[in-house]
């Protein structure tokens, strides 16, 4: 198997593999299912739900699209893939934080000291003008 990859990569056809876009593509759209594993490790408070839907709903459209295309496009697919579960994941806990109890927990769980100095800084963004 070893063998037949590596007589494949030097092989014209890898070589018009690696320079077409079909592979440069994908490589350059990776950015966005990286960022979106990255950011699962963020506060639910910074999840946008209206952008998280929109691009895991582009991400299942592209799939689609990659699975369709002729050649077909394994790379793309797997990207999109990828960045459709993230921001699936992403999404569902947007909705918990925000709309089944994870916020009341997430405020019930911090401590009283830290609870006032937020209490402070947000009525100190209030009384200053910007």
């Amino acid at each position: 198997m070893a063998a037949r990859f590596f007589t494949w990569l030097k092989s014209p056809a890898a070589r018009e593999y690696f320079f077409s876009t079909h592979f440069w593509g994908p490589v350059a759209n990776w950015g966005l299912p990286l960022a979106a594993l990255a950011d699962l490790r963020k506060d639910e408070e910074v999840i946008s739900g209206a952008m998280t839907t929109a691009l895991a709903s582009y991400s299942m459209v592209f799939m689609r699209f990659a699975w369709r295309v002729q050649p077909r496009n394994y790379l793309l697919f797997a990207c999109h893939a990828t960045n459709a579960t993230a921001q699936t994941i992403q999404l569902g806990r947007f909705a918990n934080y925000w709309y089944f109890g994870g916020r009341d927990k997430a405020i019930a769980n911090k401590p009283v000291a830290q609870q006032a100095v937020e209490a402070a800084q947000d009525t100190a963004k209030a009384v200053v003008p910007k």
